[in-house]
């Protein structure tokens, strides 16, 4: 019995530092998330494996494009800044930093967001600026 509970002890730490070490990465799913969803879905419409392969095949293919979507940012970033070290994606980060860009999306944000308040200048200044 002690055995056994050394031995449980001992896997659970060493899974918790495995867990801990590991790089947390910022991509879509994949095919195995994709995967479990899809055959969640078609499971409901008693078609769980070809639920599956959608679902793998749609996290594939989301997972591609956001790679090529990175490889293209850090493109960009190795033209503004020639010579800067780094992987694609960490390239693409910086990129995204630079220019504020929302993930997943290689087009600036709009100013005039819904909801957001700007404050209102007076007529005067308003006129001025015009010109």
């Amino acid at each position: 019995m002690r055995l056994h509970r050394v031995m449980t002890l001992g896997l659970a730490s060493l899974m918790a530092a495995t867990v801990g070490a590991t790089v947390v990465r910022a991509e879509p799913g994949g095919c195995l998330k994709y995967g479990a969803a899809g055959a969640v879905g078609g499971h409901l419409a008693n078609h769980t494996m070809l639920g599956a392969t959608a679902g793998c095949v749609t996290g594939m293919y989301r997972r591609h494009e956001y790679r090529k979507e990175a490889r293209n940012k850090a493109k960009l970033y190795d033209q503004e800044h020639p010579g800067a070290k780094g992987t694609y994606e960490q390239k693409a980060t910086a990129y995204d930093v630079e220019h504020s860009t929302t993930p997943g999306s290689t087009m600036a944000p709009s100013s005039a967001q819904p909801g957001s308040a700007q404050p209102q200048q007076p007529a005067s200044q308003q006129g001025e600026e015009r010109l």
